[in-house]
């Protein structure tokens, strides 16, 4: 991974549970001055147990900072940002780590602060909660998801990639805030409803018992994620609704076909279908891409921005960035056709 050396910035974590907690503690591991708060009394006693830099108050959290991680939950986001902003400079670039993006950049947007706030979504998790459960390693190797605003975002684009990239070990996915909740759409929230309704109609079942002690692989990695807290899924899922009322029925009408082929016996069909989803799984492990290199100059900000929004749709990554002066040069990771 390509490093330029980014000089030390004073970073602020606003909110610190399994994600924002993650933040706080890889950050405290690198050169910036980094330090964290939480609206709840038990996650500051958590963090001073854990020796984690902390404030007492919100406002000494936020004074002279560079950046802004926000790291509450997702409903809480937009009226958080709107207390940040108040509260930081006109040079303190806001970001959040939600894993839907439309509300909060399209508040972003409302209140003026394109060259300010660039949405984020590391695509990392566990099904614990809370700061005992962070780890500083949770982002390494993950794609990291960066909505700029268009092309007043991109030196803000440009700061933050440069953070995720070389303190963070991840690979920044650079995205439309409207792609991005589509894809998430079906890459995490409608997985999410799929495990949970699989582990309810188990629990309803008369067979609960004998399922539970007999579950072996395909129960336990088809129901994982229904152990992440119903509060946190709930208010993610709530959030992307209209991106998953667009694509639960591509779910549906593959779920049908399946169904059908089984009851009716249909062996072609059911081999069909149950061979196209295979052929998804086997590109998800064994993705293939190709590394290039790209540099814009001054006056080249709508090609940039172009190229860095095609790039994340097309499943594309950054891999490096690297400004001198007016240019700008990206590495990135491009898949094969």
């Amino acid at each position: 991974m390509a490093r330029d050396g980014l000089p030390a910035l004073r970073i602020a974590v606003v909110g610190t549970g399994l994600i924002g907690g993650s933040v706080l503690r890889r950050l405290a591991q690198t050169q910036h001055e980094v330090v964290g708060w939480d609206p709840d009394p038990g996650t500051r006693e958590t963090a001073a147990a854990l020796g984690l830099p902390f404030a007492d108050r919100l406002d000494v959290a936020l004074d002279g900072r560079d950046v802004v991680f926000l790291c509450g939950p997702l409903s809480s986001l937009p009226a958080a940002l709107t207390e940040v902003v108040a509260a930081t400079g006109d040079r303190c670039v806001i970001t959040d780590v939600g894993s839907t993006k439309m509300a909060v950049v399209e508040a972003a947007d409302r209140a003026g602060l394109a060259g300010r706030f660039v949405g984020g979504h590391p695509m990392a998790g566990s099904e614990r909660a809370g700061l005992a459960a962070a780890t500083p390693e949770l982002y390494v190797g993950a794609p990291w998801v960066l909505t700029p605003l268009g092309v007043p975002g991109l030196p803000a684009f440009r700061l933050l990639t440069r953070l995720v990239l070389e303190s963070f070990d991840a690979r920044v996915v650079p995205l439309d805030a409207t792609v991005h909740d589509d894809i998430v759409a079906l890459a995490s929230h409608i997985p999410h409803i799929l495990a949970g309704a699989l582990a309810t109609a188990t629990d309803r079942s008369d067979v609960r018992a004998a399922v539970l002690s007999l579950a072996a692989g395909s129960f336990s990695d088809g129901t994982r994620v229904a152990g992440t807290p119903s509060a946190r899924t709930t208010d993610m899922l709530l959030n992307n609704r209209a991106a998953i009322a667009r694509r639960i029925g591509l779910v549906r009408d593959a779920l049908d076909d399946l169904v059908a082929a089984v009851v009716t016996g249909d062996a072609d069909r059911l081999l069909s279908g149950l061979s196209e989803g295979r052929h998804a799984r086997l590109d998800l492990l064994a993705r293939h891409t190709q590394p290039a290199s790209y540099a814009f100059a001054a006056g080249e900000d709508a090609e940039e921005s172009a190229f860095l929004l095609e790039l994340g749709a097309s499943g594309g990554c950054v891999t490096g960035c690297r400004v001198d002066g007016d240019r700008v040069e990206y590495d990135v990771l491009k898949p094969n056709p």
